[in-house]
């Protein structure tokens, strides 16, 4: 190594012990304080979601119904006492996420805040829950820094991540196609999610030997993407991925099917209920990264089942994800025997997962829900053999190769570990 490399691996290594030094200064500082909330008997929970949006299908009233099946498996009740439950819509602005959660934590005494469902809010939410001594656990959000430079003892990421969804996807289908796959152009949501999807997604594309030829943002909510596929079309890429997802993502796929380049979409980001609503012909052959799909196996069927009782139709991967979360905390909540943050976040951190979401799930230090993601692909009509039989899993990603290596985190949590608490 040059001088100026053993320079620079110097300066990375006293920037690590820096911020090592911060995380365990602010963590101590915490749990020798007490942090500011008193210990209680009564558990309340909050399921913030879009009820009435682009992504209310996938989350919704679903994320609704999964924390009160949650909820219902562990009896109704915690610490002895009825577990009470609130949502709200947070209607994908922040703002207005933001005020429903302060007044759960300073009003209504919500000891943990569910689901979220919004990138660009739920970095804002993790550090009010910082600041109030509470907890949550994100799912269906994509933003980096939950798990990187701003992670928290407070928040946990339970389901995927960009990381997760941008590696399989692509490297698979660069893998599959090989040169017919080496140009990408990203059609990307002009928001958190979007942004970092896109972000991941080109590293995976150049550590495969491919290039982005280009990319075009636009903004939530719009309907007419003409101007978009004709840009992506005159780029001469391979691939357009889909840095994007709900019905925006569907209204590209059905506006691509019109320029005839309905060949050349990856879906990044794909779930059950974009499927229904683009129907199997046209989703057929898509590739979909899932960390949760009701056909798995015995325990998923179960689970699907009861829920599609309930809401009609069987869960997405993030309303299985909020059940998941939920199930777990009030299982920590008993058995630290308080709701009090400090005490419940030791005995969260340390049991494994085990439910119809995941199977030995592990919780990294980072706050990052460690569990095998899924790669599946859409069926074609004849392949379906009923209603809600839409893919089938291809390759079980296991959780050390699905996530962020711990060595490319910012999170100074994990870089005060050592190496083997942090694969």
């Amino acid at each position: 190594m040059t001088g100026q490399g053993k320079a620079a691996a110097s300066g990375l290594t006293m920037r690590r012990v820096l911020m090592a030094a911060a995380w365990s200064a602010m963590t101590g500082a915490m749990f020798a304080a007490g942090g500011a909330q008193a210990a209680s008997d009564a558990v309340t929970i909050g399921v913030l979601t879009d009820k009435n949006s682009i992504y209310a299908e996938f989350g919704g009233e679903g994320s609704v119904v999964a924390a009160k099946l949650a909820i219902e498996d562990h009896g109704g009740k915690a610490l002895g006492k009825p577990v009470t439950l609130v949502s709200a819509d947070h209607q994908n602005k922040a703002d207005v996420g933001l005020a429903a959660v302060r007044k759960w934590y300073d009003v209504d005494g919500v000891n943990a805040v569910f689901d979220v469902l919004n990138s660009g809010m739920a970095l804002p939410i993790q550090l009010l829950a910082a600041e109030k001594d509470r907890l949550v656990f994100v799912s269906g959000a994509n933003n980096r820094d939950l798990n990187g430079k701003s992670c928290s003892p407070h928040g946990y990421t339970w389901g995927y991540d960009s990381y997760s969804l941008s590696k399989a996807v692509v490297s698979g289908l660069m893998k599959q196609y090989g040169d017919k796959a080496r140009k990408w152009f990203f059609i990307t949501l002009d928001y958190a999610a979007g942004h970092n999807i896109e972000i991941d997604s080109s590293d995976v594309v150049k550590a495969n030997g491919g290039e982005v030829v280009g990319s075009a943002r636009y903004s939530l909510g719009t309907n007419d993407f003409a101007s978009i596929l004709l840009k992506a079309q005159a780029s001469g890429a391979d691939v357009i991925g889909l840095a994007t997802g709900g019905r925006d993502l569907q209204n590209i796929i059905k506006q691509a099917r019109e320029f005839g380049l309905q060949q050349k979409i990856a879906t990044i980001f794909m779930t059950t209920t974009d499927i229904q609503g683009l129907g199997l012909e046209m989703a057929k052959g898509l590739p979909m990264t899932v960390d949760y799909y009701w056909d798995r196996d015995d325990g998923s069927r179960h689970f699907a089942e009861r829920f599609r009782k309930i809401h009609g139709k069987v869960p997405t991967n993030t309303q299985a994800s909020v059940y998941s979360a939920v199930n777990h905390y009030l299982k920590a909540v008993d058995k630290a025997g308080t709701t009090e943050t400090k005490k419940v976040i030791p005995v969260l951190n340390e049991m494994l997962v085990n439910d119809a979401f995941t199977k030995d799930g592990k919780i990294r230090a980072d706050g990052r829900m460690m569990r095998d993601m899924y790669y599946a692909v859409i069926k074609t009509p004849q392949e379906s053999k009923a209603a809600d039989d839409f893919a089938k899993i291809v390759t079980v990603i296991p959780a050390d190769q699905a996530f962020r290596p711990a060595s490319q985190s910012e999170c100074p949590a994990l870089q005060a570990k050592p190496a083997s608490q942090t694969r």
